[in-house]
């Protein structure tokens, strides 16, 4: 492997300076920039006041979650001690993402925009999952996705969401004239390094040549390259002794993995092609239903296979220069006035609308939303009845005190695994239930490149890694909306968004995701920063890149308690829905309602908005309102 030194890598220049661990030193980056990146930023220009300018570890960075761990470690048992705040409200949301934002727009829609509602939040940005990444670069503002990418599902939108994004201004239907056409003729293209492959090369023509001549030019054995060929070209029936019901049953409880070795007789040499391939939520070959790879159409092996034909029904599809974002976004300026310059923005106005977060927790709005404010206990006052007021006293932790607030009702609309040490009176079998699942561990890395002329000398927009330390690479997707244009040459700045799912092989899933979790959290920024310019480095060095020159600025998003974690047919029982663990665990407690994408055992916007608005129909019946 080639070896590039820290000064080759440009891990002295500014940007790699430790100032950024956290980003809390963003500010002070911008105040000495020139003028032009000052006057392109928002209101509060100072990354210290606009966390969408912080660079560095974000997403669940240090400062963040720590309160959190204390209290799983047992560091609140008891009675909490706290100081009273004297406020009361009609309803506290325990997490600001998605889910609680929608919980407090359908709390407002039943009850009235006077309602009082407090939203908590650990972070310093409110969305959740649905992180804006802003960049100011040579006086243009440069977005990305720092978690939820975009609108879109397996399964259509129900009424609620749909109903949801026409509120909020989006027309599902319009996307298509808001995507650009700057990558037409790139394709996709697989690094193979010299740790698992003969050596370090990028080969282009990903799922465009044909195999034979992609393999002919990859670094492999003739043997793995001729097995690789007969795998991807063969059209044979691997099951011939069974119909197409019996096929789809026995490949629901064998992974693709075992189906590959066993049954297309594949070689265990050739199975690093395979290991760094991502599926959802996090499957890798090894824990991936056979069933779910036949069903994708991407993987191969199941040409020559009569299978059920299935039913499909997909969402519509939108996407915006930072994701999902963008709703958190139109979802606050309809609930806090003064945060945005207009409550009635929409998909397109809201892209480069300017926000003041200092308005978030106006106490003279009657919905606020408090950041860096790490909830840690939430437990009933007394008996409480249909008629009780301040039913709930919440505990939360800023700036290193407790404080307490009450409310009518409360939503928790964090994550499920830390509700029952939240909510320590909840039923064991509820809480069994809660700590069921596994959070999928996503680092989601968005560099600033100065240009992408490599790129369009490769010919590629895409780059997948098998065994990298990211599992891919690509030009972040070009825009234009709300006055927002990506760039269109590739002498223009531009962001690679790259994806990293750190996971054990041989395990099951949900332990896969539990060491994934602890290696992310085990990583201190300058191990991450390097990783990221050494892998660029290999993939395009040989097409001009210079990490250390063409780097202008990181951001990685970094979420151990990544994506909800999802049942498949290997590692999770065959019950009843109703039996299901997400079901169980988010029954109401008293006037506790549960909503979040957990509680949806699905990783999708749209079941977050559902779950909101299930929690706070909870929340009327729990008071007798309906």
């Amino acid at each position: 492997m080639a070896e590039w030194s820290d000064r080759e890598l440009g891990l002295h220049l500014p940007i790699a300076r430790r100032d950024f661990i956290g980003g809390v030193a963003a500010g002070a980056a911008l105040a000495a920039a020139p003028a032009a990146l000052a006057q392109a930023a928002p209101a509060d220009a100072a990354a210290a006041n606009y966390p969408p300018l912080k660079q560095g570890l974000r997403g669940q960075y240090p400062g963040s979650f720590e309160a959190a761990h204390d209290a799983r470690d047992g560091a609140y048992g008891g009675a909490v001690v706290a100081e009273d705040s004297g406020e009361h409200y009609d309803l506290v949301i325990v997490g600001g993402g998605i889910s609680g934002l929608s919980a407090a727009y359908f709390y407002r829609q039943a009850l009235g925009d006077d309602r009082k509602i407090l939203i908590l939040d650990n972070h310093d940005d409110f969305g959740g999952h649905a992180k804006r990444n802003e960049f100011h670069y040579e006086g243009r503002t440069i977005l990305a996705y720092g978690g939820t990418m975009s609108i879109e599902s397996p399964f259509p939108y129900s009424f609620t969401s749909k109903k949801l994004m026409a509120d909020l201004g989006v027309d599902l239907t319009s996307y298509e004239r808001y995507e650009t056409k700057a990558y037409e003729g790139l394709g996709s293209a697989t690094f193979f390094d010299k740790e698992h492959f003969l050596a370090d090369k990028l080969v282009t023509g990903t799922g465009k040549k044909p195999w034979p001549q992609f393999f002919a030019e990859a670094p492999l054995t003739p043997a793995v390259r001729a097995d690789l060929t007969r795998i991807y070209t063969d059209k044979l029936d691997y099951l011939p002794d069974m119909g197409p019901e019996a096929k789809a049953q026995y490949l629901r409880h064998i992974s693709y993995q075992d189906y590959l070795l066993k049954h297309a007789k594949m070689l265990p040499e050739s199975l690093p092609y395979f290991l760094g391939q991502y599926f959802r939520n996090n499957k890798r070959v090894d824990t991936l239903p056979a069933w779910e790879a036949a069903l994708g159409g991407r993987s191969p092996g199941f040409a020559g296979m009569k299978l059920p034909e299935q039913i499909t029904a997909e969402a519509q599809h939108f996407h915006w220069p930072d994701g999902n974002a963008t709703v958190a976004r139109l979802l606050v300026s309809r609930l806090v006035p003064g945060v945005f310059p207009s409550s009635k923005l929409d998909q397109e106005s809201v892209v480069l609308a300017p926000a003041t977060y200092s308005a978030l927790d106006n106490p003279a709005n009657p919905t606020r939303i408090r950041l860096s404010s790490m909830v840690i206990r939430a437990e009933h006052v007394g008996e409480v009845t249909r008629n009780t007021e301040k039913a709930v006293r919440v505990v939360y932790v800023k700036d290193g005190k407790r404080i307490a607030v009450t409310g009518a009702n409360v939503i928790m609309a964090c994550f499920n695994m830390v509700i029952p040490f939240i909510v320590p009176a909840l039923p064991a079998a509820q809480k069994e239930a809660l700590h069921y699942a596994s959070k999928v561990p996503m680092q989601y890395t968005n560099v600033l490149l100065k240009n992408w002329r490599p790129w369009a000398k490769l010919g590629v927009k895409s780059i997948s890694a098998p065994n990298g330390y990211h599992i891919g690479a690509s030009l972040d997707t070009p825009m234009n909306i709300g006055g927002y244009a990506s760039a269109l040459t590739p002498d223009e700045p531009v962001v690679i968004h790259m994806t990293r799912n750190p996971n054990q092989p041989g395990l099951p899933r949900k332990e896969q995701n539990r060491l994934g979790r602890a290696a992310m959290l085990a990583e201190d920024y300058p191990t991450i920063e390097r990783e990221i310019r050494m892998q660029l480095q290999r993939m395009l060095g040989p097409a001009g890149f210079n990490a250390a020159r063409d780097i202008a600025a990181i951001t990685v998003n970094r979420w151990p308690h990544g994506y909800a974690y999802t049942y498949d047919t290997l590692g999770d029982p065959d019950i009843p829905d109703e039996q299901r663990p997400h079901i169980l665990g988010r029954q109401t407690f008293g006037r506790i309602a549960i909503a979040n994408a957990d509680a949806a055992g699905s990783a999708f916007t749209n079941t977050a908005i559902d779950m909101g608005e299930r929690a706070v129909q909870e929340c009327l019946i729990s008071r007798g309102l309906i």
